[in-house]
């Protein structure tokens, strides 16, 4: 599978070459505040399968789970691109909403449903109170 993908202004693209790893809805309070929506939907993929061509800024952010997180975003227009869980090395989180084409990826999992909006129900995707357990 090769995904391809790019920011609203197009200065920045991607590719992922491979299977992700899962895509997972993520519902902590900073996925909320850097979607501006009720959640965030990523593809977990290792680092070596994503290509990016163009400028990045990052932030460094602590997540939910307390661990660091590096939120990367165009430098021109702040779409954000990926968020990599410092305590999870090689591993990348790619938002979905910048995918070309998404008519192949759907949640496999929600995390953080601890924080998730109550008025939301995503009923058949299996759901973790905080990170799953990982194993």
């Amino acid at each position: 599978m090769t995904l391809r993908g790019q920011c609203l202004c197009g200065k920045v693209q991607y590719t992922l070459v491979g299977d992700p790893i899962a895509t997972a809805i993520c519902h902590c309070t900073n996925c909320q505040r850097q979607s501006g929506s009720a959640f965030s939907v990523n593809l977990m993929a290792l680092e070596q399968q994503l290509t990016i061509e163009g400028e990045l800024s990052g932030f460094r952010d602590q997540g939910d789970s307390g661990n660091p997180v590096v939120r990367k975003f165009c430098s021109a227009c702040g779409s954000p691109i990926i968020s990599v869980p410092e305590a999870m090395p090689g591993l990348v989180a790619l938002k979905a909403g910048t995918l070309d084409e998404h008519s192949s990826v759907a949640p496999s999992i929600q995390v953080f449903c601890g924080s998730k909006q109550s008025w939301l129900e995503l009923p058949g995707i299996t759901a973790f109170e905080a990170n799953p357990p990982s194993g």
